[in-house]
Order: C-alpha cells, then structure tokens, then sequence
C-alpha cells in the first residue's frame, strides 16, 4: 500500500498576528531612520523645557493653574504631534512611495490592518514617552497625583488614534517623502500656538479661546490638565471628549476617501 502524502497547510493567522509582524518590521526601520528617530525621541524631551520659561512670565494663578499644569500637558502634546503624527506621516509617505503599501495589499493584511500595524511603534513610542514625561513632570515639578486619571488616561488614548489618523490623512496629500517634512508643520504650529500648550485657553480672550477650543489637540490638552486639577466639569470632559472623537471620525472619513496606495506621479 502506498501511503498518501499530504501537504501541510500553513498556519492560520489572525489580525493581531499579522500586524504585529508589520509592527516589528516597521519597528526595525525606524530604528535605523535618524532623523525619525529625533524627532521621536529628542524633541519632545527638550520642548517642554521651553514651555517651562514661558511659564515664568505668566500669571498662571489668573487661570488656577501653576508650571506644572502648564507644562506637563504640553509635554503630552508634544509627544503626540512629533513621535506620533510628524514620524507617522513620513512613514506613510515612504512606504507608499517605496511600493511597500502596494505590495503589502496583495497578501493577507487588510487596509486598515496594514495602517494600523505600521502605526503601531510610533503610538507604542508615544504612549511610553507620555508615560515618562508625566512621572517626570510629577517628580521635578513637585506635582501631585492625579485628581481625574480617567480623563488623562481618555485624553492621552484619544490623542495617540487621533494623531495616527490624521497623520494618514496628511499623508494623503504628500506627493514625497521630502515634502512630508513641511506637510505637518501646518498643524504642528497651530496646535503649539493655539491648544494651550504654551498659552493656556483661559489667558486668551473669550472669542480666540472659543475658536481655539475646536483645534484637535485642544481636546487632549483639556482632558490631560483637566486629569491633574480635577476642575474640569463634566459639561467640559464631554465637550472635550465629543471634539476628539468628531476629529477622528473627520480624519478615518479623509483617509478612507484620498488616502493613495501607490506613488502620487
């Protein structure tokens, strides 16, 4: 009797599975990116240093707050606009221009899969960094523990998704991995300026401030601060936690209607 072959079937995977191969691949290549990697790990280490001397030169008792609650959030802020949005709208970019999206379309990894799992080490890099930057902030600024974790928690978690969302949305509209360097300056400065990371909201006047409350990163300063004094309301945390969520459904919508898979020529 001859005995009947049988060809193994490969394994199965799963969502998670597949992107965190592409997570650790993408992984290795950040690593080997200087520029990403300063961008990622420097800056927002050093900012908040610069906020801090502002700060000095502000009456923040006017607006119940102190150089802790001042900086602290913008460090935040920080990390989520540059290891997160600045490094994730080159890494869209490239990998477009590079075919590396195309390619990755033809296997297993669905669309929102292959997004998601490329923005995985630069969430993952931001969420340590914002980790850090508050036990940092807490120690060296002589601040207490937080009156509302759940709202800096909230904060902090809606401003890593919004923040990879609208980085794919950028990239949507960047022909090159060069201009991806100036594509997210427009809303880097915006959001330095105008979401209270250097000037708090309650220092603006009523009509600027108001303006300033719809920016995306607003929200995610407001819920991180809010987290720390305790006094944000609940009428304010829901206005907060409503603009976040409506800049991410604005983002996801963006990429699911312009976001290219193959190089813009």
């Amino acid at each position: 009797m001859s005995a009947t072959l049988t060809t193994p079937r490969p394994a199965a995977t799963t969502p998670l599975s597949r992107m965190t191969a592409l997570a650790r691949a993408e992984l290795t290549l950040l690593g080997r990116t200087r520029g990403a990697l300063v961008a990622a790990l420097f800056v927002p280490l050093v900012m908040p240093v610069s906020v801090r001397s502002a700060a000095e030169e502000m009456d923040l008792a006017e607006a119940g707050l102190n150089t802790g609650t001042l900086v602290l959030p913008a460090a935040v802020g920080f990390s989520l606009l540059f290891a997160v949005y600045s490094v994730l709208v080159g890494t869209f970019v490239v990998r477009r221009e590079e075919l590396v999206l195309k390619r990755l379309r033809t296997g297993e990894l669905r669309d929102v899969e292959i997004l998601a799992g490329s923005a995985l080490p630069a969430a993952l890099t931001g969420l340590v960094q914002c980790l850090l930057l508050a036990a940092g902030c807490t120690v060296l600024l002589d601040l207490s523990a937080p009156s509302a974790p759940h709202l800096a928690v909230a904060g902090v978690l809606l401003g890593l998704v919004m923040c990879a969302a609208l980085a794919a949305a950028t990239a949507a509209v960047t022909r090159t991995g060069e201009s991806a360097q100036a594509t997210p300056m427009p809303l880097l400065l915006v959001s330095m300026m105008g979401s209270g990371m250097f000037v708090p909201l309650e220092l603006l006047p009523d009509r600027l401030a108001s303006v300033c409350e719809l920016l995306p990163l607003t929200p995610v300063v407001t819920l991180v601060r809010g987290g720390w004094t305790g006094d944000l309301s609940a009428y304010e945390a829901l206005g907060a936690l409503a603009t976040a969520v409506a800049w991410i459904v604005i983002a996801v919508f963006a990429v699911r209607r312009w976001f290219r898979w193959e190089p813009r020529r």
